[in-house]
């Protein structure tokens, strides 16, 4: 009986269940970081070695073979080494303090902005020269034109090249009086027109008056008015020239606040009309609305302007 009751006992199996998310552990996480720690360590490790000159390399690897010998000497290694790390900056090789890469190429930059600006100004006035040539040409190859030359001046002033169109005695421009052009200076004008259609500069028309007074006085029509009327009747010839209408910037009459003849403000050569073909300055001076900042002599500047013939 006894033997029967021991087969009869039940057996017991005892299953142990593990844990389902065993794989997401926190394990592999910290192995992986060493490993990307490590790859960032090599490859900043290659960045450097390929970014230092061969000088320097065996200047560090002196330091380390003997580093005793190196700081007795100053830094110094063997060879052809030199100091590594007291100049710092950019070049290693250097003992001394270094100053930053824009401290040094700001100035540059200045210096270079100062001579294109200059170069450029050369090459208007150089322009400006070509325009006064061609006028003069085109005037000796014509024989109506021929007869007016003595009533002509071309010179450069501050503001560009100026053509001054004077009265002569037998010759005048207008009637006395009067702001309509004679026949002869209208083929003038348009042909002056006609050549600064090649020029893509502003133009400043200005008339100018002897100081013979108008017999109603100065309240009335008076030497201010017909120096603005014979501007514009200057300028509707110009444009029956060819000229484009946007070209003219400015129109004034100035009467007779500035004489051609100081000595004289009554003489024939004090009636005129002046074409300025504008520099870049002088549009930049019309169209500033800021005050004018105090000039700075620029020998580079000076050079242009000089190096440029002028016909007085």
């Amino acid at each position: 009986m006894a033997g029967d009751a021991k087969k009869l006992q039940p057996i017991i199996v005892k299953r142990v269940k593990k844990g389902g998310h065993a794989a997401h552990g926190g394990a592999w996480k910290i192995a992986y970081a060493d490993f990307v720690t490590a790859m960032m360590a090599f490859f900043l490790l290659m960045w450097l070695l390929g970014s230092t000159t061969e000088g320097d390399k065996k200047g560090i690897a002196d330091y380390f073979n003997s580093p005793m010998k190196v700081a007795l000497a100053g830094g110094a290694g063997s060879g052809d080494a030199s100091h590594v790390v007291k100049g710092g900056g950019e070049d290693l090789t250097r003992s001394q303090g270094q100053i930053k890469r824009g401290d040094v190429d700001a100035p540059k930059r200045t210096i270079n902005l100062a001579a294109l600006k200059a170069e450029q100004r050369r090459a208007e006035i150089a322009r400006l020269n070509e325009i006064k040539n061609t006028i003069e040409q085109k005037i000796g190859a014509s024989e109506k034109l021929r007869a007016l030359s003595s009533q002509i001046r071309l010179d450069m002033t501050r503001d560009g090249l100026r053509i001054q169109i004077v009265d002569e005695q037998n010759r005048p421009m207008f009637a006395s009086g009067s702001a309509v052009v004679q026949p002869y200076m209208r083929e003038l004008l348009q042909a002056i027109g006609a050549i600064l259609t090649e020029v893509p500069n502003l133009l400043t028309l200005e008339g100018h008056t002897d100081a013979q007074a108008f017999a109603g006085g100065e309240r009335g029509y008076s030497n201010w008015e017909l120096s603005a009327d014979r501007a514009n009747a200057s300028r509707r010839e110009l444009l029956a020239g060819g000229l484009a209408e946007n070209r003219v910037l400015r129109v004034q009459g100035l009467a007779y606040s500035q004489p051609f003849d100081r000595q004289d403000p009554y003489s024939p050569t004090n009636r005129r009309i002046s074409i300025i073909v504008m520099n870049r300055d002088a549009e930049e001076r019309v169209f500033r609305t800021e005050p004018e900042p105090e000039p700075i002599a620029d020998p580079t500047e000076a050079g242009a302007v000089a190096s440029s013939p002028a016909t007085p």
